[in-house]
């Protein structure tokens, strides 16, 4: 049997969009039980409504109520389980073995999930909770394929579901303390403050004083973990026995979900690509991982507590289409004359789409998209979906020459640009800069970490020493040089900038 596709819901609308993007099921949480309590969540008339509305089109809703309850939780978890039952919830997702026990006697038709917060890491584990009445085992993230397969081998009849995508915690299948201690907030209650993403510092006491041990000057991200990433295995974990891959985040954005989603769905139906892969870096994250997929790994902590901002802005969400102009709901500031992109379930997907006659809600003349959330119009040659979403690329594609190409493969830190091009936006910090050597096709991906304008070639030149851009002494133009295949017309229309760059 093929394996589902179990996207996060953090609301409503992004189950819509899950299952737009085709997702074959959600996991979601109700106002109490859940582990993401500042998730928005689902009324128990939002739980109706998403459950009729995945019926309706063969998909699948399991809901979590994953806490680890307190006696006092008990009653009203009880009440909730029978709701459950009569909405026709898929299944529910518990840790804790009271609940479990106490879903399988107040709704004995509901399918009981143990959540991933149970540390289901052998067979025997697995094998009780199946002897129990479980349907599925969401596996720990700890486990390797290897380790999958025996657990499988040993209980064929139990599903397995395990995480292939986003967000892990340092500790063991999230169960933490940490946030509890430091903030009081309970992770295991859902309240969780994500302490494990800040630095930390650590001292060694010797000779009488003290002295800092840190990775580098930002300080020491010892509990800081990667983003998990199994596109490019998802063969290998169908083939150990995993029925359900998992994507994390509940409350991640829209543009997160529908990539994610679009790229998982079409690496299942299509086949593992470099392109389908590379759609993962458009979004938000910090450094990919496959974790434990191959044994132990001690390369999971992240040394750096920023997140890669992504190769795409999320610009807006469609909501119609017609006579050859499209309706969007605009989430950030874009203009007349973009280029955008379009991310969609459908042949649309990947294609661009220059923004020409932009009109506001009223349908006044409007070049500067610019009020988050409002209503705007333009005209659009591509049938375009509701719930199709248009980004603007963060990728910048310059050719080099074979010198300044090998500096920057060197390791350079700082690069000097023309910004010569009127029809490019200033390029942003957190934007990547794709090269491309002429002659060899060899690219090189950089991203953008401080940036340095300047009017005239000469204040760049007073500002960084030849060496800050890579250059040798002599190497770099001379002002008159400049002048000569640079014309000073364009230099004050364009200007100059020096990018500091870290290789990617």
């Amino acid at each position: 049997m093929k394996p589902e596709l179990l996207a996060p819901a953090g609301n409503l609308k992004k189950l819509k969009l899950a299952f737009y993007f085709g997702a074959d099921a959600v996991y979601l949480g109700g106002k109490r039980f859940s582990l993401r309590t500042f998730a928005d969540n689902f009324t128990e008339e939002e739980l109706s409504e998403g459950i009729a509305y995945a019926h309706a089109r063969n998909k699948r809703v399991y809901v979590a109520a994953n806490i680890f309850a307190r006696g006092g939780d008990l009653p009203a978890l009880e009440r909730y389980f029978s709701l459950l039952e009569v909405l026709g919830a898929d299944g529910v997702l518990v840790s804790d073995l009271g609940a479990f026990r106490l879903a399988k006697r107040v709704a004995p038709s509901l399918a009981v999930h143990v959540s991933t917060q149970a540390n289901t890491l052998n067979a025997e584990a697995a094998a009780m909770w199946f002897e129990l009445g479980a349907s599925r085992v969401v596996l720990g993230r700890e486990l390797s394929l290897s380790e999958i397969a025996a657990i499988h081998a040993a209980v064929p009849d139990l599903e397995l579901e395990a995480f292939v995508h986003g967000a892990m915690c340092i500790s063991y299948s999230g169960r933490c303390y940490l946030s509890d201690y430091l903030e009081g907030r309970s992770s295991n209650r859902g309240a969780c403050a994500q302490p494990c993403r800040d630095a930390y510092e650590i001292r060694r006491k010797k000779g009488g004083g003290w002295l800092p041990l840190e990775e580098d000057g930002r300080g020491a991200y010892l509990l800081n973990s990667k983003d998990l990433n199994m596109a490019k295995y998802l063969d290998e974990l169908a083939a150990a026995g995993v029925c359900s891959f998992k994507i994390e985040g509940r409350m991640k954005s829209e543009s997160y979900l529908a990539t994610t989603v679009n790229s998982y769905r079409r690496i299942m139906d299509m086949g593992w690509s470099d392109p389908l892969e590379r759609e993962l870096e458009t979004i938000m994250h910090r450094q990919y991982t496959a974790a434990y997929a191959f044994g132990e790994n001690g390369e999971t902590v992240s040394s750096d507590g920023a997140q890669i901002a992504g190769t795409c802005d999320f610009v807006a969400v469609v909501s119609g289409c017609e006579k050859g102009r499209v309706k969007v709901e605009m989430r950030t500031r874009f203009y007349e004359g973009d280029v955008l992109e379009v991310l969609s379930p459908d042949e649309n997907f990947g294609k661009s789409v220059t923004v020409e006659d932009l009109r506001d809600g009223e349908g006044n003349p409007c070049p500067d998209a610019k009020l988050v959330q409002a209503a705007y119009t333009f005209s659009c040659p591509l049938p375009l979906r509701e719930g199709d979403i248009l980004r603007r690329r963060r990728v910048h594609a310059m050719t080099l020459c074979p010198a300044p190409f090998a500096k920057i493969a060197a390791g350079k830190k700082t690069i000097e640009i023309r910004l010569n091009d009127e029809k490019r936006r200033a390029v942003k910090v957190g934007d990547v800069i794709e090269f491309t050597e002429k002659g060899s096709g060899k690219t090189l991906r950089v991203s953008v970490e401080s940036l340095q304008k300047f009017a005239a070639y000469e204040d760049l030149c007073r500002a960084l020493p030849l060496t800050a851009c890579g250059y040798e002494a002599g190497e770099k133009a001379s002002p008159r040089d400049m002048d000569a295949y640079y014309p000073p017309e364009k230099q004050e229309r364009y200007g100059f900038l020096a990018i500091g760059i870290k290789l990617l």
